[in-house]
């Protein structure tokens, strides 16, 4: 399967200075903040864990859960109905993606993690297929509308210029446009397939009837052996999409989907008004009777209070946790490219390398700081170690498959110095663009950790929602999305300046 990521193209040789001060800023940066981090390992003895999850791999037990056939199904009809109603809202939000307020209102969309999404449809429609489905389409549909903005930006005018332009603009950019870019949007949706199958597995860790609500009760239960299978299913799952997933089959997968959906239960529209309309105003809001009997100083007070007390406290462990796994992320990626190149290792050692960069990238980030976490105890170190282990190998995966591609030169010299000499200076560029394309990710990521103990923004979230005070987890959650929105632009900008140089 070939995944294309928008945006990303290999860079001319001059940028690998450029890009060398910026992995010198990453570190300096991670140096700085690495005091402040909470690394202490806190569990009695993690060997003794680790130990029994080691034989839990060597002997998983795959009958052990009970309804372990309805758990795959609804972990890939969650992915494949999320991932349609994404593509039915995002390819025409790509049309008009330019304009201001769709950029914006995509960019806040796609800023807010599919956890925090189902935590809000879960208080309307409970724990129902509806929950999962619109947690998974909301985000994706504005991701699918800024990336084939760009790739549409990118193809030729020339069809365009050369059909009436009194044809309506939805024909003329379908056959004009789509139509020469169609394989690479069809890659892409493939690649975020593979993304909307761990979102959905994820949805279970919050209630959703997936792989991800069965995987987290064996763990927490001890039962290693039926965690290692559930995790295993999964990674084959992930690593056999090309072979399953075809785009002739989409039709009969899709009918399969709805027939096989879980039930869905009849929406209360009392509790849609009420969570509407009350739940998530500000108390002084939802009191008055209008606007003229608004308590504005009460209402300022209750802003100040849940910025200084939880959503400031929150950035800044957020903001620390991301910068440490963008570090760890880069240290990650460097390794795990080196034992997949098969210009570097001999072909054997290699497929074992890209076996392990699939299970890297298959296994979800929350599920292994999940797994570190029982053996490590809370704290910011097993939020690092699985941020930086899944985004590496995604990064490695892609980045190897661009190695393979090259030319080695030809003159005498070992492997050694034709990998480190040749190889990666050709590719770091790539890989660095790569990794700040995913920096936005890890910072939605390191928000959604908090709900496992580490006092992010998620931390904060989880704790309204669980004491009913909704409104409060929507401003938490509209600061994430603004510190994400910040953090992708700041991406974005330092990619353009090796562009900006050529030009000058």
């Amino acid at each position: 399967m070939t995944q294309t990521i928008p945006g990303i193209t290999p860079r001319p040789s001059y940028a690998v200075g450029y890009w060398q001060k910026v992995t010198v800023f990453i570190w300096t940066l991670a140096i700085i903040v690495l005091p402040f981090a909470d690394l202490e390992i806190v569990s009695f003895d993690p060997w003794i864990e680790l130990g029994l999850m080691i034989e839990g791999i060597a002997s998983p037990d795959f009958f052990a859960t009970e309804y372990l056939i309805s758990a795959i199904v609804q972990t890939i009809n969650f992915a494949l109905l999320g991932i349609t109603f994404g593509l039915l809202f995002g390819l025409p939000l790509a049309l008009i993606y330019r304009h201001p307020w769709i950029a914006t209102l995509c960019s806040l969309s796609r800023a807010i993690h599919e956890v925090f999404w189902a935590l809000l449809f879960l208080q309307v429609f409970g724990l129902s297929p509806i929950t999962g489905i619109l947690a998974i389409t909301i985000p994706f549909a504005a991701t699918f509308a800024r990336v084939f903005s760009d790739i549409l930006e990118q193809s030729s005018n020339a069809p365009l210029n050369s059909v009436s332009q009194q044809s309506d603009r939805i024909s003329r950019y379908t056959y004009c446009k789509i139509a020469q870019v169609l394989p690479q949007m069809m890659s892409y949706t493939r690649y975020r397939f593979e993304c909307a199958l761990r979102s959905s597995a994820v949805l279970g860790f919050i209630g959703m009837p997936t792989l991800g609500f069965y995987l987290e009760t064996a763990f927490r239960q001890g039962n290693y052996h039926e965690g290692a299978a559930l995790l295993m299913i999964f990674i084959v799952l992930i690593g056999c999409i090309r072979f399953w997933c075809r785009a002739k089959l989409i039709p009969f997968y899709l009918v399969i989907a709805i027939l096989t959906l879980a039930d869905i239960p009849a929406v209360d529209t009392s509790l849609l008004v009420r969570f509407l309309t009350q739940d998530i105003l500000p108390p002084a809001i939802s009191d008055a009777t209008n606007i003229l009997t608004i308590d504005w100083s009460a209402l300022g007070q209750w802003y100040k209070t849940i910025l200084f007390e939880q959503a400031l406290p929150g950035t800044i462990v957020t903001v620390v946790l991301a910068l440490l796994a963008l570090a760890a992320t880069h240290l990650m990626t460097l390794q795990a490219h080196a034992i997949g190149c098969r210009h570097f290792l001999p072909k054997p050692l290699a497929n074992i390398g890209q076996l392990l960069l699939l299970v890297g990238r298959s296994i979800p980030e929350y599920i292994l700081a999940f797994i570190f976490l029982m053996i490590l105890g809370p704290s910011m170190l097993p939020a690092i170690l699985a941020l930086g282990i899944h985004n590496g190998t995604v990064i490695a995966y892609l980045t190897t498959r661009q190695s393979r591609q090259l030319q080695p030169q030809q003159v005498n010299q070992g492997k050694f110095n034709l990998y480190h000499y040749h190889i990666v200076p050709t590719i770091y560029p790539s890989l660095m663009a790569l990794l700040f394309y995913r920096f936005e990710i890890i910072v939605r990521e390191t928000a959604v950790f908090g709900m496992l103990g580490v006092m992010t923004l998620g931390f904060y979230i989880d704790s309204n929602f669980s004491e009913i005070r909704y409104s409060q987890a929507i401003v938490l959650i509209a600061c994430t999305a603004l510190l994400n929105v910040f953090i992708d632009s700041m991406s974005r900008r330092l990619l353009k300046m090796p562009q900006q140089a050529q030009t000058c």
